[in-house]
């Protein structure tokens, strides 16, 4: 057992850090779980700007990723219909409906331009050995912009999981240019299917939000859903109306989904009801409004780590910065680089140096001889002159050398250099250069990526308030059951699924539990009522018991409870003779012995206390039984 134990320890702790970090959880570079990675890095692999059958993109990325097709194709789907990165042909499923995409032999994708801009540079990007060694793939993509924010995210791990809603693109990029400039922002979730949003309790991504359906109310008598909460698919939307109006916790008449590529679902209110009656029923207990609990977990420096919005935002205007510059140095070396041929090729055709070759019969000495000629010129051309510079020289053909147009190369030297004065003024400005890259990009797809969503402080829907009063709970004597579907008996009073019953038996015990809809209390039911606050402050329990064949009275409120815990009462050696809530009423008391005293005894004689309270003795005379009766004499005292 010692060793089984030492291996779970060794091995879970392998298992954990791999679904941690290698399935689940997204990177904080650029927003995306392994498999999304190896999808968009296999497209780009296969990038011709041709479409290819998404079960060919499957298969390529089963080169990259450890895992079945299924997996993969899901993760494909899912990601497309993201609409931001895959451009998609063919049926993808509807993300409305929940109607499942098309088989993968049947359904073509590519890559987006938007995608190659933003997303891949392969010059600065920093790869490592696939699962079986035959491929690099790329740790991370160098995305410029805060994607963990633009995709969202949802996975569950070992003992962690996250929750990222999406962003607006516009909008975060908007926020990325204010972290440049120093300024404060404020950004919130958008919704892709519109609806909308209360992001008072949002958190800086790690709060909660409330998702509403957006509803049109223009005729009194139907509801018609225009757009959905956050998750939320027009199939399990009326699913959940329907089973609300089941319950009889909301009145519907007939639900019909005319949805296609816009959500329409129409309700058919029922004659005598209008569609504010139901409106805050269908918030309350339907998923025409959900509450999203969210937790910005991400992939960084190489561990899970809680993230905030302003945390993101700042982390990719450093990244957008450091991979501007590296981009930058690169353009930089490439026009040196251009430049530098340039020259060699100008001195080599206009000062003749090809001439000194012409009677040397080995290569030592040819790559000698072209050496030699440029000595005198490296003062002009600031670099080292190579034996790679020099086998280019010599690949130059006759034909080029003859036509060679020196006012040309002096014009193509004079434009080399001036984009190397503007690389270098970027490469000062960084900042004002990144800015620049998020205009351009805010210019192109601006109109694109508008907001969906509507951010409103919405009031939250308690459903204790708007639940329906609707169910008669029932007592029958005979069978001794309490409950709304009791056959027989008598409606005691009216009540909603969300209310508490407190019942007193004939031993002088009580409870207070949920409602149910058929529930054994036994015979001689003495009390049932509602326990709300309301209630319970106001009703007051007199009761009569029997101790010693002493008469005792008590009275009291039950004003505090554990549910479905049973109390008494009476004391142990006590029985309970009679219990009402009345209040203008007296005790009727026939004792043992006859006697001239009094033997009625009004109930405002005595003080209420606590619940737990013995009571009083009312005589110190045995007695046969109790009574309560009206006290009139009782009616306008306090």
């Amino acid at each position: 057992m010692a060793y089984v134990g030492k291996l779970f320890n060794e091995y879970f702790l392998k298992y954990a850090s791999h679904v941690i970090r290698d399935r689940a959880i997204p990177h904080l570079n650029d927003g995306l779980k392994p498999v999304q990675r190896r999808i968009l890095q296999s497209l780009f692999d296969m990038d011709d700007g041709n479409f290819h059958k998404v079960a060919n993109v499957v298969g390529h990325a089963m080169q990259y990723h450890p895992h079945g097709d299924a997996s993969i194709y899901e993760a494909l789907v899912n990601l497309a219909n993201k609409e931001l990165f895959i451009d998609k042909q063919g049926n993808f499923g509807n993300t409305l409906t929940g109607d499942p995409p098309s088989a993968s032999r049947y359904i073509e994708c590519r890559l987006l331009p938007f995608s190659k801009e933003l997303l891949f540079q392969p010059e600065i990007t920093d790869f490592i050995d696939s699962y079986d060694g035959r491929r690099k793939e790329p740790v991370t993509l160098p995305a410029k912009i805060p994607l963990p924010l633009i995709l969202g995210a949802e996975g569950i791990a070992v003992g962690m999981s996250t929750r990222i809603l999406p962003h607006n693109l516009i909008e975060v990029i908007q926020a990325e240019q204010a972290c440049l400039r120093g300024e404060e922002f404020e950004l919130y979730p958008d919704i892709p299917s519109g609806g909308i949003i209360d992001v008072s309790e949002y958190d800086e991504g790690n709060g909660k939000i409330l998702s509403r359906a957006r509803l049109d109310l223009s005729d009194s008598k139907r509801i018609v859903i225009r757009e959905l909460p956050y998750g939320v698919t027009t199939e399990s939307l009326i699913g959940s109306i329907e089973a609300a109006a089941r319950s009889n916790k909301i009145r519907i008449g007939t639900i019909i989904d005319f949805t296609t590529e816009n959500v329409e679902i129409e309700i058919k209110l029922p004659r005598g009801v209008y569609n504010s009656e139901v409106l805050d029923g269908l918030y309350a207990f339907t998923d025409c409004e959900i509450s999203i609990p969210l937790n910005m977990l991400l992939i960084h420096d190489d561990k899970p780590a809680l993230m905030t919005v302003k945390e993101i935002i700042e982390h990719h205007a450093r990244t957008l910065i450091y991979l501007l510059e590296k981009e930058l140095k690169l353009e930089r070396e490439r026009i040196l680089d251009k430049m530098h041929s340039r020259t060699l090729e100008k001195i080599f055709i206009v000062e003749k140096i090809y001439k000194r070759i012409e009677q040397i019969k080995t290569i030592k000495g040819i790559f000698a001889a072209i050496h030699k000629g440029f000595e005198i010129f490296l003062p002009t051309i600031g670099r080292e002159v190579t034996d790679e510079d020099v086998e280019r020289l010599l690949k130059i053909p006759i034909r080029r050398i003859s036509q060679f147009d020196i006012q040309r190369m002096e014009n193509e030297i004079r434009e080399l250099g001036g984009s190397l004065d503007k690389v270098e003024g970027y490469l000062n400005n960084l900042v004002e250069y990144g800015l620049n890259s998020l205009d351009s990009v805010i210019e192109r797809y601006g109109r694109k990526f508008t907001r969906r969503s509507e951010i409103v402080r919405l009031k939250k829907s308690d459903i204790r308030e708007i639940a329906q009063k609707n169910l008669r709970m029932r007592y029958n004597p005979k069978t001794g059951y309490l409950g709304y579907e009791v056959s027989g008996g008598n409606v005691l009073f009216n009540m909603s699924i969300y209310d508490k019953v407190l019942f007193v038996k004939k031993d002088g015990s009580y409870m207070v539990g949920n409602v149910s809809s058929k529930f054994f209390v036994g015979r001689g039911l003495l009390y049932a009522g509602l326990a709300d606050k309301e209630t319970c402050e106001s009703v007051v329990f007199t009761l009569i018991y029997r101790k010693d064949d002493y008469p005792y009275i008590k009275r009291c409120r039950i004003s505090s409870f554990i549910l479905n815990r049973s109390y008494s009462l009476v004391p142990e050696d006590g029985a309970i003779v009679r219990l009402t809530t009345k209040e203008q009423v007296a005790v009727l008391i026939d004792f043992t012995q006859e006697s001239s005293t009094n033997n009625r005894f009004p109930i405002h004689n005595y003080l209420i206390k606590g619940v737990k309270a013995r009571g009083v003795r009312i005589r110190p005379r045995r007695f046969k039984s109790a009574r309560f009766v009206s006290h009139k004499s009782f009616a306008g005292r306090k």
